[in-house]
């Protein structure tokens, strides 16, 4: 494999040890890097690593340190930080096997791809693939690399298998405290169906190459403008830009009504009143203004 592994080691189960390499599973994407330029010069800012009072400083006297108080440092080499003893540095320990829908995904943070050191550990390796295809679980350890300790989960994919670093509890912030302002409301139930109705359809598998990075094309287009003396009209028109606030369930269900188009019906639940209200009044639409409709709660 042309890839370098990202850390090697062995998953231990039990009394089981299976050595692996990790590699990661994604790449940065394309982007566009800027320079601080000096403008009157034109020439691109550099900076120095300096100590005040000395001045400039050779790179291979630099040294890390932890401020244990104002202006008091200790000192740590390399070679002192990589003597530091733990264990996961080199084993992977699956303590722990959930259902995969027990973790939340906001605490999932980077994939890798997990495959066996050696044809010796492929035997191994793949019982333990297997056995979290068939269980349907996700295995959990700690793993020590790069300068930290990180939770990570294993689960089955396709031949290997994919390590995730997961967040710690205190590295996400709770979602009550941002979700506390908005109500509890039950929403419109024909509101709901024509909601429903617009999720159906635009239904489909996921393809991640339908989608590209607009922002960097339109940097790249800038960028050859300027090259060849030309300027974009960057700022658009604001009068042309609708406001989303609609603030009331007439203008919310005539949004909805013109995004399932005319000939769509929104899909109506099996034995429910509510359902069809909402197709009768969507087949009328076209006669009736959205201001006459029946009012409604406010969602």
């Amino acid at each position: 494999m042309a890839a370098r592994p990202y850390w090697k080691g062995q998953i231990r189960l039990a009394l089981v040890s299976i050595p692996v390499e990790i590699y990661s599973a994604t790449r940065s994407g394309a982007t566009i890097a800027f320079n601080q330029i000096h403008e009157p010069s034109g020439k691109r800012i550099k900076y120095e690593k300096i100590v005040p009072g000395i001045g400039p400083i050779d790179l291979d006297d630099i040294v890390k340190g932890f401020e244990y108080a104002k202006g008091e440092y200790v000192l740590l080499d390399e070679k002192e930080i990589e003597g530091v003893k733990l264990e996961s540095k080199k084993t992977l320990e699956l303590t722990q096997f959930v259902d995969a829908h027990d973790i939340d995904m906001i605490y999932f943070e980077k994939p890798y791809y997990v495959v066996p050191a050696d044809d010796l550990a492929e035997e191994a390796f793949i019982v333990l693939r297997e056995a979290l295809r068939r269980s349907r679980k996700v295995g959990l350890g700690q793993l020590a690399m790069r300068g930290r300790e990180y939770v990570v989960s294993i689960k089955a994919c396709g031949r290997g298998m994919v390590m995730e670093t997961l967040r710690y509890a205190d590295e996400v912030n709770k979602a009550a405290s941002y979700f506390r302002e908005i109500g509890n409301g039950e929403p419109d139930d024909e509101l709901l169906d024509l909601a429903t109705t617009l999720i159906d359809k635009k239904t489909g598998k996921f393809d991640a190459s339908d989608f590209h990075d607009r922002y960097v094309d339109a940097l790249k287009e800038l960028i050859e403008h300027k090259k060849k003396g030309k300027t974009l009209n960057i700022d658009g028109d604001d009068d042309d830009v609708a406001d989303p606030r609609g603030n009331n369930v007439v203008d919310l269900m005539a949004a909805l009504k013109k995004s399932i188009g005319p000939a769509s019906k929104p899909k109506a639940p099996a034995k429910k009143q509510t359902g069809k209200i909402a197709v009768k009044i969507n087949a009328k639409s076209a006669d009736k203004a959205p201001a006459k409709a029946p009012a409604k709660k406010r969602a």
